[in-house]
C-alpha cells in the first residue's frame, strides 16, 4: 500500500540527485517534487521511521500538567534545545538534515516532540495548545534542572521561541528562529490557518498549508503529490490534535512593545523564497539589534536541509557560548 501511494512522488529520485533535490537547485517543473519528498520524509520521520542510519539517544518521557512528553538528550555542554515545526517530530526536523549531530558536538542537544506530535500525547482541546506548549518546555527545563539554555525554533517552534523569549527571558541564553518570526495580535498572516484547522477537522488532511508554502511563481503540488502527502499524514498523526494545535497558535501571538524590550542575542534565519519571510521582515523593524540571515535558493520546506542553515546556528550559538569548542 505504501509502495503504490508513494511511487509517483518518490520514482523521479531515481533518476536526479537527491542532494540537489533538498537543497532546491531544481527547474521549476520539479519544484513542487521538492516540497513532496521532502514533506513526506519529514512525516517518516513524525512516526519513527530511520531516514538517517546512525545511532539516536533513547526516548524519555515526562508529566507536562497532564499530558505525555517525550524527549531525547544528546551531547554535552550548554543546554541547547530544540523546537520543531507542525507536523514534524525529533526525527524528521533534526534527525533527517544531520542538524542534530552537527550541534551534539558541542552542546547538550534536548529535543523533544511538541504535545500533538509524535510520541508525545495529543489531546484534542485547543485550549492545551498555544501557550501550554511553552509551558512543557518551562516544566522540561524544571524538570532537568536547567536555568537557561539556548533555544532553537522552526516555523511552528520558531513561533513558540518568539513568545516564550516574551515570557521567559531570563530562562534563554541565545534564541533561534527558523523559518518563521513574528506572529502579530489577531493576525494570521498568510490567512490559512482557519481552513487548515477545518481541513483537518474534516479529516482531509493539511492541503491548504501545503498550497500555502508552496513560493510564488513556482508550481503548486499536484493532486497525486497532495494525495500522497496527506496520506502519511493520515497514517502518521491525530488530525484532531493537530487541528486543536492550529487552533491554539492564536495564543503564540506577542506584541510590539514585548519585542522591542528584547535584550536577548537572537537570530532569524530564514529562506529567501520562503512566504513566512515576511514574518521575519515584520520581527526586523521592531526587534532591537536581530540578527538576520537569508539563505538564497531555498523554501520554508528546504531551508533547514541546506548547510548554510547548521552553519549559520552554531556560528551564532558558539559566539554566545562561554565554552566554545569544535568548529565542525
Amino acid at each position: 500500500m505504501w509502495n503504490r501511494v508513494l511511487a509517483p512522488v518518490l520514482k523521479p529520485l531515481s533518476s536526479t540527485s537527491f542532494q540537489t533535490v533538498l537543497v532546491g537547485h531544481q527547474p521549476a517543473q520539479r519544484v513542487s517534487l521538492r516540497l513532496a519528498v521532502i514533506i513526506v520524509l519529514l512525516c517518516l520521520g513524525a512516526c519513527g521511521t530511520r531516514v538517517v542510519a546512525e545511532e539516536r539517544p533513547v526516548d524519555q518521557f515526562f508529566d507536562s500538567k497532564g499530558v505525555k512528553i517525550r524527549y531525547q538528550i544528546q551531547g554535552q555542554g550548554e543546554p541547547l534545545i530544540l523546537l520543531h515545526g507542525f507536523t514534524a517530530s525529533i526525527e524528521g526536523q533534526w534527525e533527517a538534515p544531520g542538524i542534530r549531530a552537527r550541534l551534539a558536538k558541542d552542546f547538550q542537544v534536548i529535543a523533544l516532540d511538541a504535545r500533538g506530535h509524535g510520541k508525545s500525547g495529543k489531546p484534542h482541546d485547543a485550549m492545551q495548545y498555544g501557550r501550554e506548549m511553552i509551558g512543557d518546555v518551562v516544566r522540561l527545563m524544571d524538570h532537568l534542572k536547567i536555568a537557561k539554555a539556548h533555544i532553537v525554533g522552526y516555523s511552528m517552534g520558531a513561533f513558540m521561541t518568539n513568545c516564550f523569549l516574551t515570557q521567559h527571558p531570563d530562562r534563554f541564553i541565545t534564541a533561534t528562529l527558523g523559518g518563521a518570526g513574528w506572529k502579530k495580535p489577531n493576525h494570521d498572516p498568510l490567512g490559512t490557518l482557519d481552513k487548515l484547522a477545518e481541513s483537518l477537522e474534516a479529516g482531509q488532511g493539511i492541503t491548504p498549508l501545503l498550497e500555502l508554502l508552496t513560493p510564488v511563481g513556482r508550481p503548486k503540488p499536484t493532486q497525486q503529490q497532495l494525495d500522497a502527502i496527506n496520506f502519511v499524514i493520515k497514517a502518521t498523526n491525530d488530525q484532531k490534535a493537530l487541528a486543536a494545535c492550529v487552533r491554539g497558535m492564536a495564543n503564540l501571538s506577542v506584541t510590539e512593545a514585548e519585542l522591542r524590550a528584547n535584550k536577548v542575542p537572537t537570530l532569524a534565519i530564514v529562506g529567501a523564497n520562503d512566504p513566512l519571510k515576511l514574518t521575519v521582515d515584520d520581527l526586523a523593524q521592531v526587534m532591537p539589534e536581530l540578527k538576520v540571515h537569508v539563505i538564497d535558493n531555498t523554501d520554508h520546506i528546504t531551508c533547514f536541509f541546506h548547510p548554510k542553515f547548521v552553519d549559520e546556528v552554531k556560528a551564532f550559538l558558539l559566539a554566545h557560548s562561554a565554552t566554545k569548542t569544535s568548529a565542525n
